[in-house]
């Protein structure tokens, strides 16, 4: 409760202001306040006002905007929504848009400080995050900071501490962008898991110790403002490396993989011109990666249960990916497998079916059986297991890493494809620093249209289970595929009634917008 000074920023380009009202919402973490319709959004103006709140919100999380208009949408474009309260002495709140307000829907924007991990459980990339069995032995604690050691500790004694670890990163040759020097770190982010299921990151290291150096420096959130964002940027345009080298463009193959490699990570490519592992350093990031292809890896539950991620409630990703995997082996492969392989001898016997195992594993993969992949099938339920891998992989698991590049990288600063000063060592940034790091007009320009590009739904496209060739004929494969269809259908609502109750939908894995494979 209190007094509450709200500003919003519009943009300077033609039309950017709206003559339709734009009404505001604060949602805090206890309760939500309806402030009404109190906008008027003029062109490179800012507009405030201040407003009383009787309601105690705690901690602000999002701000909820709708813009209102009777015969003509005009649209806005928002830069940011900035709001400072409770009272004079209260936090300010920064909540960033820089994009256009269309139609009379209403908008939620998530407080922009970047103090949750969200992108972690629910981003793009959700295949990185781990639950910490042990503090990382490249965690070298500074003189001072035995309380925050204390603090690790007790949330890795309550099962609640997890980490991101960009190590694969370390030591790999930055790119050289017309003769400019670009720069890479190889971070690690430790975060606690809240009741309420938010992920808050504690500490960031942005490079490993060296034999002979100081200690790198740890990074807190409770650091001057401009030296935390800059240690998130360098972690988050890491994050950016890994999720398209190895999440992405490392383990789905067939034709969009020629295109990926003769477009976005050939000779001069989109890697070599904008990205700071492009000139040869993303060749050896996934040359380093391979190994880290396993079976396991493959299968949401075993790779689940092995970064700690299973029974983890504000995970939707886990939570879909292990659903849409189920109706996937349950409702389909078990259902045609059976219809041709009558028992487990028909399979063992089945010489075509055990030679198209052992030449993915030793030829395509490269030898692949110490990673954990079969070279030969012995049961029906092994060959409803591989099967379900080798279409989750080419449907739901690519949708998962591949829908929200738009989403979380347009905004460049939240995924910056490459950095252009190297990563602190003294925490003295200022705002020139985080800009001069930053890519430049050119890349911004580069990585929001390859976004936009790759990540914006496709005019024409085959949802999973929806195709029209008729793989097999018979009542039987028919009955199959309609009970298939039907508990898509079925998932996909499911989805849709728990995303009208979040703040930030998930919807990577929502089967009506997961292609039926690699398209894109």
């Amino acid at each position: 409760m209190g007094l509450y000074r709200v500003r919003a920023s519009t943009g300077s380009s033609l039309h950017a202001g709206s003559n339709n009202q734009v009404q505001l919402w604060l949602v805090g973490q206890h309760r939500e306040a309806a402030l009404g319709k109190r906008l008027w959004p003029a062109r490179g103006k800012e507009a405030e006002f201040k407003v009383d709140v009787p309601e105690f919100l705690g901690p602000l999380l999002f701000v909820k905007l709708r813009k209102w208009h009777l015969l003509n949408d005009d649209a806005w474009f928002c830069n940011w929504i900035s709001v400072q309260g409770p009272g004079a002495s209260g936090d300010e709140f920064r909540f960033p848009r820089y994009r256009w307000v269309e139609g009379d829907g209403v908008l939620s924007l998530p407080e922009g400080t970047g103090e949750r991990g969200v992108g972690f459980l629910n981003g793009t990339n959700p295949m990185l995050l781990r639950r910490s069995t042990r503090l990382p032995a490249r965690l070298v604690f500074p003189p001072g900071m035995e309380e925050l050691q204390a603090q690790l500790e007790k949330e890795l004694q309550g099962g609640m501490l997890f980490e991101a670890d960009f190590s694969l990163l370390d030591g790999i040759k930055a790119n050289v962008i017309l003769c400019s020097q670009q720069y890479l770190a190889a971070p690690l982010v430790l975060l606690k898991l809240q009741p309420d299921g938010k992920l808050l990151p504690m500490v960031i290291q942005l490079q490993l110790p060296r034999e002979g150096s100081p200690p790198p420096p740890l990074f807190l959130p409770t650091d001057p403002p401009m030296v935390w964002l800059l240690a998130k940027c360098w972690v988050r345009s890491s994050d950016f490396q890994l999720h398209e080298l190895q999440s992405h463009l490392l383990r789905y193959t067939m034709e969009i993989n020629i295109r990926a490699r003769s477009g976005l990570v050939s000779n001069m490519g989109i890697f070599d011109q904008v990205v700071s592992t492009g000139g040869g350093g993303h060749v050896e990031l996934l040359r380093r990666a391979g190994p880290f292809l396993t079976y396991r890896s493959f299968c949401p539950s075993d790779d689940l249960e092995d970064r700690g991620l299973l029974g983890v409630k504000s995970s939707f990703y886990a939570q879909d990916a292990l659903r849409l995997w189920e109706v996937i082996f349950r409702r389909y492969v078990e259902g045609i497998v059976n219809l041709h392989y009558k028992t487990d001898r028909a399979v063992k016997e089945d010489l075509e079916l055990q030679t198209w195992c052992r030449e993915i594993t030793e030829i395509g993969l490269l030898g692949a059986q110490d990673r954990g992949f079969p070279v030969s099938l012995e049961s029906r339920d092994q060959v409803c297991h591989f099967v379900t891998m080798c279409i989750f992989t080419c449907t739901g698991q690519h949708s998962s890493v591949h829908l929200g590049q738009l989403d979380w990288y347009a905004w460049v600063p939240n995924a910056p494809c490459t950095m252009r000063l190297p990563p602190p060592t003294t925490k003295d940034a200022t705002l020139e620093t985080v800009m001069a790091t930053l890519p430049n007009v050119h890349q911004s320009s580069l990585q929001m249209s390859i976004t936009w590009q790759l990540g914006r739904r496709q005019p024409v496209m085959v949802a999973l289970g929806q195709h029209e060739e008729e793989y097999f004929s018979g009542p039987g494969p028919k009955a199959v595929l309609k009970k298939f269809r039907e508990d898509l259908a079925a998932l996909d609502k499911e989805i849709e009634i728990r995303n009208a109750k979040l703040d930030m939908p998930y919807e990577y894995l929502r089967p009506s917008l997961v292609e039926n494979s690699v398209a894109i």
